[in-house]
Parts: structure tokens; C-alpha cells; sequence
């Protein structure tokens, strides 16, 4: 029963714990966790709600 001990320990890794402001609604310091593909075709990390509606 150890798993729950580790549940978001791999956002304390990344850059600002994973937040940010999203490129697609604008929303600031909320999760950037979702990689969607942009129209350039670069790879862009977005929150859940933007990746919802891109996808």
C-alpha cells in the first residue's frame, strides 16, 4: 500500500511544479501537463481542459 505515497512526486521535478499560464486559454498558474501537437507541428504543453478540446 506504498503507492499512494508517491502520487505527484514527479511534478516536484519539473520547472514551477508543472504550472504555468496556458498558451491556448490564457489560464495562469494552472497544471501544464498534456503535450498536444500545434499547427506548425511542434509539440506544446497545454492544461487539461485546452487538451480536451484540442484533441
Amino acid at each position: 500500500m506504498a503507492s499512494k505515497n508517491h502520487r505527484g512526486k514527479t511534478l516536484w521535478k519539473l520547472p514551477s511544479r508543472g504550472r504555468g499560464t496556458c498558451p491556448l486559454c490564457n489560464r495562469t498558474r494552472i497544471k501544464l501537463l498534456y503535450e498536444i501537437v500545434t499547427e506548425d507541428g511542434s509539440m506544446e504543453k497545454v492544461c487539461k481542459e485546452c487538451s480536451k478540446r484540442k484533441a
